[in-house]
């Protein structure tokens, strides 16, 4: 689907890759529209997306890494066929066809779902663009996510300011805790261990654990289940409120292409039933 690359530039075919569908269906909160195109930030990297009618230019100067963040060399229509086996999901590949998991920084998905619990995507961009202007590094136009070394100056009163709120105090202490929390090492452990060490950091539960697991760490075996993904339960499933039990039960049912399935779920449940 890579039909060039240049040092400052990818032209990407449509098929199987629709920009708008990935970056709003719940995984991702660094990018915005300047003028007609998209402009899309990960960690210090920087792409300005322009869609034509066939294809898509990504403009960056990290071509590498835009390959990888939004996963251009996996066969989605594959994964797509293996999971229109079920029932339950030909709709919503149908609605959602274009979607793909980035493959995001594990420390800005870290802090981006902490910020993001129980919070609008408005209020969310809001204060992880604050913390870009004022931690991160200047590049060109935009600003970097800062690392944790750049970032643990941060106090709860900071994030405060910002409209963090209850999270304030979480994000303090997560940077705190962060300093021994190495993330490269982290990479190596079975899933149901990383989510446990990820819950036990301040202001990650069950929901962002997986979240993170699934958008930073790459893990498909994992179904974050949020408001939506529990109304759509109970709407193919069977009536259940308990989180754990819809978890259990979806990863149970889609083995590892869960995090796939939980991505169009969630999307046309969110965008197209409601």
């Amino acid at each position: 689907m890579i039909k060039s690359k240049e040092e400052n530039r990818l032209i990407v075919e449509k098929e199987d890759f629709n920009l708008v569908q990935t970056l709003e269906c719940g995984q991702v909160f660094s990018y915005f529209k300047e003028n007609d195109n998209f402009v899309v930030q990960s960690a210090d990297k920087v792409a300005i997306i322009e869609e034509k009618e066939d294809c898509y230019i990504i403009n960056t100067s990290s071509p590498n890494y835009f390959i990888n963040y939004f996963d251009l060399t996996t066969d989605y229509s594959i994964i797509k066929r293996e999971l229109s086996k079920f029932p339950v999901m030909k709709e919503p590949i149908k609605f959602g066809s274009g979607i793909r998991i980035l493959k995001q920084d594990i420390f800005e998905t870290i802090i981006s779902f902490i910020v993001s619990a129980n919070n609008n995507i408005k209020r969310i961009t809001k204060i992880l663009n604050k913390i870009r202007e004022n931690f991160g590094k200047k590049i060109g136009n935009y600003y970097a996510f800062p690392t944790l070394n750049e970032l643990k100056g941060a106090t709860e009163e900071y994030f405060a300011k910002l409209g963090a709120g209850y999270r304030a105090k979480y994000l303090e202490n997560v940077l705190k805790e962060l300093e021994d929390f190495n993330i490269e090492e982290s990479k190596n452990l079975p899933t149901e261990e990383l989510r446990n060490k990820l819950i036990s950091l301040s202001g990650v539960g069950p929901k962002v654990a997986d979240c993170i697991l699934l958008f930073g760490y790459s893990r498909l075996d994992v179904f974050p289940v949020d408001t939506w993904i529990e109304k759509m339960y109970n709407q193919f499933y069977e009536n259940c409120s308990n989180r754990n039990v819809i978890r259990q039960k979806l990863v149970e049912e889609f083995g590892n292409l869960s995090g796939y399935a939980q991505q169009y779920l969630f999307y046309y449940k969110r965008s197209y039933l409601k």
